[in-house]
């Protein structure tokens, strides 16, 4: 799917060779019932692509990244807004967004740096399957 094909989604950008980031991909895939949510692995052109239009931040692998209606969130904000289009009581996690987000990113880096150690990495990013196939860009 090219990035034309975007219009009225969201795309998550994430870690392609993280096993921690894959699952949440797996888990966002299943609870996003109407479908709102592309994907993209960081390393792929489409994130390069995507990143090219917002210079000033500097994106890591280390964080998740949610394009949505032309701007770009990253770490626990991006995480929050996209517990928020979930199906289920996950949108009530987004009440957590009146916490500061430096005491929110606090702690999502505090996973993140630990991710690989915590929960291991391939040694290749992901590739989904035909089921899920039409929810990633490239």
């Amino acid at each position: 799917m090219s990035m034309v094909d975007t219009a009225g989604k969201a795309v998550i950008l994430f870690d392609g060779v993280c096993n921690l980031c894959t699952t949440s991909v797996h888990f966002i895939i299943r609870h996003d019932k109407s479908s709102y949510f592309l994907f993209a692995s960081l390393q792929s052109d489409a994130a390069k692509e995507i990143l090219l239009h917002f210079p000033s931040k500097k994106i890591k692998l280390d964080t998740i990244v949610l394009f949505e209606d032309g701007t770009i969130y990253d770490k626990s904000t991006a995480a929050l807004r996209i517990a928020k289009k979930l199906n289920g009581g996950y949108k009530l996690l987004y009440f957590l967004i009146i916490i500061p987000r430096f005491i929110r990113d606090f702690g999502y880096l505090f996973i993140a740096k630990n991710r690989y150690k915590w929960f291991g990495k391939k040694k290749k990013c992901m590739i989904p399957s035909p089921e899920i196939s039409a929810k990633f860009i490239d």
